[in-house]
């Protein structure tokens, strides 16, 4: 059973870009991306630049996979599965969110 943590209502999420909730003590990036009506969260620390930035990086997606592109070294991880496509040793971790009622929520539960 998962545990879910409101963050903030859905119009609070800029369209097609990410922003950082500190979600129990975690930087959590969300990323908001309309068109597809998909929200996706992942840890916002990245693992090459070894600070919490991956919030401010750039969406898009490599072969139809989704994914964020780190604003630093711009190593590019899968929102699906937090894989790095460059380096299949690193991943980031990935949580679980939803919509409910206009308001979205994530389970840092991975």
């Amino acid at each position: 059973m998962s545990h879910w943590i409101d963050i903030c209502p859905l119009e609070d999420l800029q369209p097609d870009s990410g922003v950082c909730a500190l979600v129990e003590d975690q930087q959590v990036a969300i990323f908001y991306m309309p068109k597809d009506n998909a929200v996706f969260a992942v840890n916002n620390y990245d693992p090459f630049g070894k600070v919490h930035v991956l919030s401010r990086g750039l969406l898009g997606d490599i072969k139809g996979e989704p994914m964020i592109a780190s604003p630093l070294y711009k190593q590019h991880f899968s929102l699906l599965t937090g894989q790095c496509f460059e380096d299949e040793s690193i991943s980031i971790p990935v949580y679980a969110v939803r919509i409910e009622n206009h308001r979205v929520a994530v389970s840092l539960e991975e």
